[in-house]
């Protein structure tokens, strides 16, 4: 009897021990990262002058109506993410409250690879780099010039989102060698996970969607020869169109059935709420995000995988010396109002039950963003609400 009273207390012991090592059920977090806060950045100096990154907007910013919460203001201050000790200090936040991954828009083109030094000399580069899984977002879509935008002026794409089938060949090469066969880069049953934010110019990039999933195979080959299971391929899902020029498709459970996608997911949740007005509240946002999952996830027929956004306000990328008018189109949009930490963490809480509820259903949450400044999407430490943001994603999944 004693034996097996000190055995079952054992185990009580035992498992009080697993559940507060696993207190989220083993779901990844995997937060965005958009990486245009750096200087030094090729094009960027040829487009907007030597030493200029994003921050520029960010301090330039200003409230553009009565209550509107501009600028905000960076705790860290404006820092430079390609500077390794910066890095180093955003993985011990993030990786302190509860972030497993840092998903990087990963942006190359024709002519070769933007705002790259970012992941390659800070991230890659860091001390304290073992503490965090990253994985790429290939964000291929075009790039037009709207740092700032002022309203009226043609919008100019910089970079075409397209590239030639050769350029795909050494965008595979350089994926294998540089960045899934780094000791933590993100694997999801044992792949590589890679994601696809424009399927439309995606396909294009080939001609066909036979074209294109021989192109597909090609990575997968190359990823298998350097001894890894092959690539985790990830389609990014949105219909309401954001970016200027962006076009999405209509055939979602088509593209994925035929090119074979292993999972689908979302950048932001106003991919699939127009905005309405000036002002939209979180909530409301959250719930019409909600039915869309709902509605989607049979649809689709593979793991999806759920998104909490942060907030939305996308002034800071407009002219600020010219009149607001938030009918305009991106960037003079309406701002997602009410995006308090607490309204966030209630967001995230409701993700986590939603995902615990399905014993066989996928354990990933994808976060809208660690850093969109001039989007109004941030987990970054700033001034209102200093760590607040990141302290909510620690108490539901820590």
């Amino acid at each position: 009897m004693k034996t097996t009273v000190i055995l079952l207390l054992l185990g009580l012991v035992f498992i009080s021990a697993t559940q507060k090592t696993t207190g989220k059920n083993n779901i990844t977090v995997a937060c965005y990262y958009f990486p245009n806060y750096h200087t030094g950045d090729a094009r960027n100096d040829q487009i907007k002058g030597s030493g200029w990154s994003e921050w520029e907007l960010v301090r330039n910013a200003g409230p553009r109506f009565d209550g509107h919460r501009q600028p905000l203001i960076p705790t860290w201050g404006y820092t430079d993410e390609k500077d390794p000790r910066v890095m180093a200090q955003k993985i011990r936040a993030a990786s302190g409250h509860g972030v497993d991954v840092f998903i990087f828009d990963w942006y190359y083109y024709d002519n070769g690879p933007f705002l790259n030094r970012c992941l390659e000399e800070g991230f890659l580069k860091a001390g304290n780099r073992n503490r965090m899984k990253f994985a790429l977002m290939w964000a291929n879509h075009d790039w037009v010039d709207i740092h700032p935008y002022t309203r009226g002026t043609p919008r100019k794409i910089l970079y075409p989102g397209k590239v030639r089938p050769e350029t795909w060949a050494l965008i595979c090469d350089h994926l294998v060698k540089d960045f899934f066969t780094q000791p933590n880069y993100w694997m999801i049953d044992g792949k590589a996970y890679f994601s696809i934010y424009d399927i439309k110019k995606f396909v294009e990039n080939f001609g066909s969607m036979d074209a294109t999933r021989k192109a597909m195979e090609m990575l997968d080959k190359k990823t298998k020869a350097a001894g890894l299971k092959g690539v985790h391929w990830n389609i990014v899902a949105w219909g309401n169109p954001v970016l200027p020029v962006e076009n999405p498709p209509d055939n979602y459970p088509e593209l994925i059935r035929k090119l074979e996608f292993a999972s689908a997911t979302s950048y932001v949740w106003i991919h699939h709420f127009p905005l309405k007005g000036r002002d939209n509240e979180y909530e409301a946002v959250w719930k019409a995000y909600l039915k869309h999952w709902e509605t989607i996830t049979p649809a689709y027929g593979v793991p999806y995988f759920p998104n909490v956004t942060v907030g939305w306000d996308s002034s800071p990328r407009t002219n600020q010396d010219q009149p607001w008018d938030h009918s305009l189109g991106y960037p003079y949009t309406g701002i997602i109002v009410n995006n308090t930490p607490e309204n966030f963490r209630k967001a995230l809480q409701k993700t986590k039950e939603k995902l615990l509820a399905d014993p066989a259903g996928p354990r990933v949450i994808t976060i809208n963003c660690w850093n969109e400044w001039t989007e109004g999407s941030c987990l970054e430490p700033e001034k209102q609400y200093g760590m607040k943001y990141l302290k909510a994603v620690k108490s539901v999944f820590k």
